[in-house]
């Protein structure tokens, strides 16, 4: 019997790292968030642990679908343990983040291309989020959403990309999907 669907598209072991970024997402989320709020009263952290996993999922298996599903089950955990609501404005940032990511395959890799890609996607779907958690959430008006509170998220993406593809470019150039069994795709 021939694999169909999803299970064709999706191997074990990206069901597995789905899983680990996740937990890693919620994980941030709760932590992350509550504590750049109290030091900064800003979003930045949040932001930082948002596109810290989304890049990592998305370079481990560079496929459609991943980041997804990371951004809404990693909120739906988020929340369940007593996150606030306002996370599901990163899980829509999540699957804007993944529809764009499509233009170059969900690729990052050492190329400039998908390296520039990879951080427009980045900076778009953070900015997204602040602008959908102020005007939905903040009560302080659409305007200020789009000027304020997408500014602060913006910043919170930038802090994840100069954190992110370093560390991403690292394991790259150490081959380290080869562990994954992929090597070069």
């Amino acid at each position: 019997m021939s694999k169909t669907g999803l299970t064709a598209y999706l191997k074990a072991i990206d069901v597995a790292l789905i899983g680990i970024f996740s937990a890693l997402w919620a994980a941030l989320n709760l932590t992350l968030g509550p504590l750049s709020f109290s030091l900064l009263g800003l979003p930045v952290l949040h932001d930082f642990g948002v596109f810290f996993t989304l890049l990592l999922v998305t370079w481990l298996t560079g496929k459609f679908g991943a980041s997804l599903l990371v951004g809404v089950i990693g909120s739906i955990v988020a929340i369940l343990m007593g996150g606030p609501l306002l996370i599901v404005g990163f899980a829509a940032s999540a699957v804007v983040f993944d529809l764009l990511m499509s233009v170059n395959k969900h690729k990052i890799r050492l190329r400039m291309l998908d390296l520039s890609l990879a951080i427009a996607v980045t900076l778009v779907s953070a900015y997204l989020a602040g602008v959908l958690i102020g005007a939905l959430f903040m009560g302080n008006g659409l305007q200020w959403a789009l000027t304020v509170w997408g500014g602060w998220h913006l910043i919170g993406g930038m802090l994840s990309v100069a954190v992110t593809l370093p560390i991403i470019i690292a394991l790259e150039k150490a081959n380290v999907r080869r562990i994954k069994g992929e090597g070069d795709r």
